[in-house]
């Protein structure tokens, strides 16, 4: 009996990557943010090689990642795209799925944009006025905290344009909407006297520095953001949220808020001085490699300098590429299919 037992669960362990052999194209999720520089790759890796061209779908990041953490075999993707690193919780998922070994590449740089219709009042905006607009609780002038009573920006501040809050952005499951939480409204609450007086309480720092309101003032646009190009346009009042590349993509229809002064462009991006910027990644489950036609070349086709580099292919669709050096040590890792560390 206990023979048989020792059996049948050595099969049910064999069988997802036996399989994931039935499958002879590349499925990959995740952020809407990576998806179109995915979406490049996989096109210009059908055409010029053997293999299928692979199956895409946006997800948003904390979506893929759930998804591709679920486990191993034909059911589950092969790559996830991500707007933000994994994070510690998710890898842990993944382990406890049997998805052991994951490969991290990172593949450039990507500014998130404040965008507004070009028929609209530019506007010139702070982290801190961004947090005020946003969050759902706002420190009052006695310090404490209260439900966000701005329904304006000149509410928010003095010198912007008296015309309604309307901010179409991320929803949770988007990497987009976790780094915009982290760069700019947890920057700008820790920086009030508030938000100094609930640092050491990380419940309760979370809960108030991190929390975008419910009011309406905020409006979650899903994970198209070629979705909130189009509301943009129909409505030039309202506020989007989304990664450079969409804004580059669409820079005769909209245009791009400054923030802390400096204009979400390419070149402000790559070199660090605009203040909302971010890592853009992939991860590859390294147990459908051998089982999966095509994972190997695909890995190769992006992380290749004509694709990612300089002057590359993607670059021209608004990637922001990492310096050389960087390019060469995640090539390197990804071609020798290197395990990323525990968190």
């Amino acid at each position: 009996m206990f023979k048989k037992s020792l059996v049948a669960a050595c099969l049910v362990l064999a069988a997802p990557l036996a399989s994931a052999e039935s499958r002879d194209y590349i499925s990959i999720v995740g952020s809407s943010t990576v998806y179109p520089f995915a979406t490049v790759v996989a096109e210009q890796f059908g055409k010029t090689t053997s293999f299928k061209t692979p199956k895409i779908e946006s997800t948003g990041s904390g979506g893929g990642l759930k998804l591709f953490c679920a486990g191993v075999g034909v059911e589950h993707p092969d790559i996830t795209n991500a707007s933000r690193r994994i994070k510690k919780s998710e890898q842990e998922t993944c382990a406890k799925n049997g998805v052991s070994e994951v490969v991290e590449v990172k593949i450039g740089y990507d500014g998130i944009a404040i965008a507004q219709s070009k028929a609209a009042e530019a506007l010139n905006l702070t982290r801190n006025d961004l947090f005020l607009a946003l969050a759902k609780n706002v420190p009052n002038e006695k310090g404490e905290w209260v439900a966000n009573p701005y329904t304006t920006w000149k509410d928010v501040n003095s010198s912007l344009p008296a015309v309604k809050i309307e901010v179409l952005g991320p929803p949770p499951t988007s990497g987009t909407r976790d780094a915009f939480v982290e760069l700019v409204m947890e920057h700008a609450c820790e920086a009030t006297e508030a938000g100094k007086a609930i640092k050491s309480d990380k419940a309760k720092f979370k809960e108030m520095c991190f929390t975008v309101r419910e009011d309406g003032a905020y409006i979650e646009a899903g994970e198209n953001d070629n979705l909130i190009v189009q509301k943009l346009e129909a409505n030039p009042k309202a506020v989007g949220i989304f990664g450079y590349s969409f804004l580059d993509q669409n820079a005769d229809k909209i245009a791009g808020a400054k923030v802390d002064g400096i204009a979400p462009t390419f070149e402000a991006i790559a070199d660090g001085s605009y203040p909302v910027s971010r890592p853009l990644f992939f991860y590859v489950k390294k147990a459908h490699v051998d089982t999966i036609p095509g994972i190997k070349e695909y890995i190769a086709e992006f992380t290749s300098e004509k694709a990612w580099g300089d002057t590359g292919y993607l670059a021209d669709k608004g990637l922001i590429p990492m310096p050389k050096a960087e390019r060469e040590q995640f090539s390197a890792d990804a071609k020798a299919l290197t395990p990323m560390p525990a968190l």
